[in-house]
């Protein structure tokens, strides 16, 4: 969770911050004019690029926000790939997931990317570098998806989407006094400049396996439920699953990005062998290929998302106008 001075411009760490925030933002906005000055490169792609990320710290839902763009591209005709840093993953070398990578080769959000939407998705600690190397790998796709990478200015772009949550831009001060990455309002890096705010979500009513077969959530009362969550807000996922009428006999909460080999959940899951275990898309993909006995048990309850439809709108006519315009490198 994000600290609670965060929201509050006149509580007490805030003020003891307020130095370390102008420094903060002062070295921010003379990175900025590098970029702006030509000093720093930016690299622009031979296809259309879309930056999906957010001015504040913290988890705000960009992959749900990805994972339903890049199906919108698909569902339009189009052959998108996915580019990512990897967040978590051990290795810092530029990979495109495949069907043996792991959270910890690639991140689990890319791994979910990929799981999900069945594209190309590349991780690099540089993302223009991860886009060169997916489309030489796959120079069929034709637009690229950036999770995440809003203030990576080295990747040029041609869309960006803005993601807040129900915390908009907390107490407005830049990290560490408060969650602002830069300032907002913000210079946009591109004439295509979307904001979406405190995307409303739900589950989609059925359990996942690791085979993709379905399990109504209306008859698992049946079973004891146990539920855990990964991710940056863990309590919203219970209560979701609880106003679905769902009993849940324990709920385990994991810090966002957990790695689960070095977590409890070994000891967790063999005291309750015969229960039932939901869990969020996220931790799913991860879960499954080091409980392999268990994946039967394992059970992702995937999330809906609703996207506004005058951002959708204006989307679908700005990729397509994006499409007709010939782009070079």
């Amino acid at each position: 969770m994000p600290p609670h001075h965060w929201l509050k411009p006149s509580h007490p760490i805030t003020t003891l911050l307020r130095p370390a925030a102008w420094a903060f933002d002062r070295l921010r906005a003379m990175r900025v004019k590098l970029y702006d000055w030509g000093i720093f490169k930016t690299r622009q792609l031979p296809v259309p690029v879309i930056v999906v990320g957010n001015v504040v710290a913290g988890g705000v839902g960009k992959t749900p926000v990805v994972i339903e763009l890049v199906q919108r591209l698909l569902h339009m005709g189009y052959q998108p790939g996915v580019v990512s840093r990897g967040y978590g993953r051990k290795n810092k070398d530029c990979q495109i997931v495949n069907t043996t990578s792991t959270a910890l080769d690639v991140g689990d959000e890319p791994l979910l990317i990929a799981h999900a939407c069945q594209v190309p998705v590349a991780v690099a600690s540089r993302r223009v570098q991860a886009a060169k190397v997916l489309l030489a790998a796959h120079p069929e796709c034709n637009v690229l998806v950036s999770d995440d990478g809003l203030q990576h200015l080295a990747l040029g772009r041609d869309i960006e989407v803005v993601l807040f949550d129900e915390r908009g831009v907390g107490n407005n001060l830049p990290l560490p006094a408060g969650p602002l990455r830069e300032p907002w309002p913000r210079k946009p890096r591109c004439k295509v400049h979307l904001v979406l705010s405190d995307v409303p979500r739900s589950l989609v009513g059925y359990g996942l396996d690791e085979s993709g077969q379905q399990y109504p959530l209306s008859t698992l009362n049946q079973q004891t439920l146990h539920a855990l969550a990964g991710i940056a807000k863990p309590d919203r996922f219970f209560d979701m699953l609880r106003a679905e009428g769902l009993t849940l006999a324990q709920t385990h909460a994991y810090p966002d990005h957990v790695d689960f080999t070095k977590s409890d959940i070994a000891l967790k899951l063999a005291a309750s062998p015969s229960a039932i275990w939901l869990c969020t898309e996220k931790d799913a993909v991860k879960l499954w290929p080091l409980f392999p006995d268990l994946a039967h048990c394992i059970l992702a309850v995937p999330l809906i998302i609703d996207l506004d439809t005058t951002f959708l709108s204006v989307f679908d006519v700005s990729i397509q106008s994006l499409m007709l315009q010939p782009k070079t490198s």
